[in-house]
């Protein structure tokens, strides 16, 4: 009996359409057809991470009526699964020979040479609602299952996952939509840092816990309502333990990823002021009893628990945050924030050459706030795999404003003021009308 010549096709999937199904009928027709699914690892190297996880479009690819067997493509180079399977033919979409793709592409052709394989390229199908796609996607991605699972598979695919600070709606729809082209990838901002800084100047307060939970709940709300990227919670030391089950709730109601949780006691100074007079920090044994409540409190093992260590800001050294990291670990602690205020990251870094080789390690992150000269491929190689840009558009919205209320006042119209700000349309744009 003849054997059936092998197909090979690599896809993403997201979200299945008729585009899909057109390219798995044609390659069909040559033979049984062996889709590489990319994992979320793979996809992270060039673009966002898909919705849903790899293993269940691997459950929805599988089902497809053309499609004969499913294995996982690890990079966005189809060269390694080729060489390992050398199918008869190739069958995508003619849409990659432009783009970040491109490269992919050539490097196909290249391997399926050696076996005097073929590359088949139906012509990209046109006219598919992007709208109701997008929309389907939008109802996925803002279920608060989906987005509370959203950071952990973010910190497992990428090298780097990068938090920009977010105090009202329209910073997160500047977060949600802002894409950088670079070296033929797509850079954007991962998700959202909501701070208890930037939401107590909003309203006017100071940085104390004056803002209560539920008054910055209420506000993150409105910006979980159009955005679909995930949110990193600011609690400042958590409040009293038994309060902690009441906040975890409707942090997760709401669908936020992760709490970052510090451990000082007392009225909250910020940590970036010089005088930390007064200031104590919570015993590890103490502040371990928060990390497993909340473990023991929270629905999802998705939703993590970050512990910031304050040992650095109150001067007191490398030997007790390793100390703390190494409990906090145990305690349940899904990831470790080590705080610093030095003008260069020394101390972070000294601490994660130390910690990176602990058997309680857990993945590290970053508030570069006053080592600002900090480059990521720096954190990375330190074995951070998180990075909080905390406060920055708050401290650009600030001036930016004050300078434009001097000008309007200075010249009694607003002329001067317009030519030095956006068009009213394009805030108009920024919002969409369904």
């Amino acid at each position: 009996m003849k054997l059936k010549k092998k197909v090979y096709v690599g896809l993403s999937v997201d979200m299945i359409h008729e585009g899909h199904i057109n390219i798995l009928r044609t390659a069909s027709r040559y033979g049984e057809v062996i889709v590489g699914l990319l994992t979320d690892e793979a996809i992270a190297s060039y673009k966002s991470i898909p919705y849903l996880d790899y293993k269940r479009r691997k459950i929805i690819v599988q089902n497809i009526k053309y499609v004969k067997k499913v294995i996982p493509q690890h990079t966005l180079s189809y060269v390694s699964n080729l060489n390992l399977i050398k199918p008869h033919y190739v069958v995508h979409g003619d849409d990659w020979k432009k783009g970040v793709q491109k490269k992919t592409r050539q490097d196909v052709i290249k391997a399926l040479k050696k076996w005097s394989g073929k590359l088949i390229e139906p012509k990209y199908t046109k006219n598919i609602s992007s709208s109701l796609i997008k929309n389907r996607i939008l109802e996925i991605a803002i279920s608060p299952q989906n987005r509370v699972s959203r950071l952990k598979r973010l910190i497992s695919s990428k090298n780097i996952v990068r938090i920009l600070e977010s105090h009202n709606s329209l910073t997160g729809l500047i977060i949600e939509n802002l894409k950088v082209e670079k070296k033929n990838k797509n850079l954007e901002f991962d998700g959202m840092w909501s701070s208890s800084l930037t939401d107590s100047a909003t309203k006017g307060l100071p940085d104390n816990s004056s803002l209560s939970f539920s008054a910055r709940i209420s506000s993150l709300n409105d910006m979980m309502d159009v955005t679909t990227k995930p949110v990193v919670f600011d609690a400042d030391n958590g409040g009293q333990i038994e309060h902690l089950p009441y906040l975890i709730r409707s942090l997760e109601r709401s669908g936020v990823s992760a709490i970052i949780m510090e451990d000082k006691i007392g009225l909250k100074k910020n940590s970036l002021f010089k005088n930390q007079t007064g200031t104590k920090q919570d015993k590890p044994n103490l502040f371990a009893n928060k990390i497993k409540k909340i473990c023991k409190t929270r629905q999802s093992n998705d939703f993590m628990i970050i512990a910031r260590i304050e040992s650095f800001i109150l001067g007191k050294g490398l030997q007790d945050a390793l100390k703390r990291a190494e409990i906090y670990s145990k305690a349940g602690a899904d990831a470790i924030l080590i705080h610093s205020k030095e003008k260069t990251p020394s101390q972070i870094f000294s601490f994660a050459k130390k910690f990176t080789k602990s058997k309680y390690y857990k993945p590290l992150v970053s508030v570069p706030s006053t080592y600002s000269k900090v480059y990521e491929k720096d954190l990375i190689k330190h074995g951070f795999k998180l990075v909080i840009y905390a406060n920055q558009l708050l401290r650009a919205a600030y001036p930016a404003m004050q300078n434009t209320a001097r000008t309007i006042l200075k010249n009694s119209r607003a002329l001067e003021a317009d030519k030095k700000i956006i068009p009213i349309k394009e805030i108009i744009s920024l919002i969409k009308n369904d």
